[in-house]
């Protein structure tokens, strides 16, 4: 029954901490978003970004499972939302520079393989 303790004591920090840095997630995945806009086939909705969770299509004819795992491997995370759509989530762990870099890795992995 200890192992519950460890738990809990993870649930408590993310309800007490995680609401007052909340808007940094925000913060971090709208300068994503504004960053994502202006590569080449990457449609996204900039203003539409209002949490942590950002979706873009993929306009290129690029597979978003093959930028996906590219990504991966680089040590990014992401979703193959759909055929043509990533979606990316901004946490404590995701920083503004992790931002920049994860904008920077997608614009080469797309251009790689347009």
């Amino acid at each position: 029954m200890r192992q519950v303790g460890v738990l809990a004591a993870a649930g408590l920090i993310a309800l007490e901490q995680g609401p007052k840095r909340l808007h940094e997630d925000h913060a971090n995945a709208r300068l994503l978003a504004e960053i994502l806009a202006n590569i080449d086939s990457v449609a996204i909705d900039v203003d539409a970004v209002e949490t942590n969770i950002v979706i873009f299509k993929l306009t290129g004819g690029v597979s978003a499972a093959d930028v996906v795992a590219r990504l991966k491997a680089r040590g990014i995370l992401a979703s193959a939302f759909t055929r043509d759509a990533i979606r990316l989530v901004t946490h404590l762990d995701v920083d503004r520079a992790a931002c920049v870099t994860a904008a920077e890795a997608l614009a080469e992995e797309i251009a790689a393989l347009s």
